[in-house]
């Protein structure tokens, strides 16, 4: 059985679950080799958390040399790896970083990409939401290794055993990859939320808060959920553009998504309407938003949020 390559989606080597999401689609289309790019000395440990999402082997590409530069020396790395082990497909995490080497190295393999698939089935044939989610296409590469990229939530990680071989693999990075360097960073201030585009619930709120994201907040939080906004949100200030969901946005695809005081413009749609489950909380009854979701109440946000939240906290005990 062919192997396929799994990039391993991690935050200084603690695993997020969108790679066991990877391996569990990996094992449909061959046996799954999760690639890491971090250090060596977290290795034996992500290998065990892959291990249990049938990763039979785990390349470990030491970032030592790579992490103080963009994402070039990571897709030449990549390449050279892909070479090596001649891959039935390779699978990245759909993030600003996954995309973009997803690109370069089909560039470099001469391969067909397919990014932001929301499936990805045995072929591999893969399911996307294009047009800003007014389709839903499949599709399939028809030259050199399939290189796709799939977002968070597209599959219910299922365990399955793997070896989890540990194979040290060393890349030549040429100077012709270190061209841009990270000359500072500083970490994202944590709000104790789930990161927006893996959350499996996400509450926004829109032009309706008036800008008081207060009821969205605490709703979010009584759920575990991520919280989200609308541009019209965006643009009016009222919250950063890092929580934006939509087109010019982040683009989510929870099992929950629950719309507060939006509209439904398709701008916001498009970044949203994969979504599994869609609630809508709207006081006009006549919003575009109420023709795409599978429940909607009409009401003031800030009353039915408050009541809902006290409801939840009390069934939770």
């Amino acid at each position: 059985m062919s192997e396929v390559l799994v990039v391993i989606d991690h935050a200084d080597g603690v695993v997020k679950k969108p790679t066991f999401e990877l391996l569990t689609i990996a094992r449909r289309l061959g046996e799954p080799s999760a690639v890491f790019f971090g250090a060596a000395a977290q290795a034996d440990a992500v290998a065990e958390k892959v291990k249990a999402y049938g990763a039979e082997k785990v390349y470990v590409i030491d970032d030592a040399e790579l992490k103080g530069y963009l994402v070039a020396p990571k897709a030449e790395a990549m390449q050279q790896l892909a070479e090596k082990s001649s891959p039935a497909a390779i699978l990245f995490p759909s993030t600003f970083e996954g995309k973009e080497v997803a690109a370069r190295l089909a560039i470099k393999i001469e391969s067909g990409l397919i990014t932001d698939a929301v499936d990805v089935q045995a072929g591999p044939v893969t399911t996307q939401s294009v047009f800003a989610g007014s389709y839903t296409v499949t599709a399939k590469v028809t030259k050199g290794t399939p290189i796709i990229t799939v977002k968070p939530n597209s599959a219910a990680p299922e365990e399955a055993a793997g070896a989890a071989a540990v194979e040290a693999f060393t890349p030549t990075i040429t100077d012709g990859a270190k061209t841009a360097q990270i000359i500072a960073s500083q970490p994202r201030q944590s709000t104790g939320r789930p990161e927006l585009t893996e959350a499996a619930i996400v509450v926004s709120g829109g032009r309706g808060t008036g800008g008081n994201f207060e009821p969205i907040e605490k709703f979010a939080d009584s759920l575990g959920a991520a919280v989200g906004a609308s541009r019209a949100a965006v643009d009016s200030g009222w919250m950063p553009h890092a929580f934006q969901v939509g087109q010019t946005g982040k683009t989510v695809s929870p099992q929950l998504y629950v719309a507060n005081g939006i509209s439904g413009a398709i701008q916001h749609r498009a970044g949203m309407q994969t979504s599994k489950t869609i609630v809508a909380v709207n006081k006009d009854n006549e919003a575009p938003i109420f023709e795409l979701v599978d429940f909607g109440v009409v009401g003031d946000l800030h009353t039915v949020l408050p009541a809902a939240t006290e409801e939840i906290t009390k069934r939770k005990g």
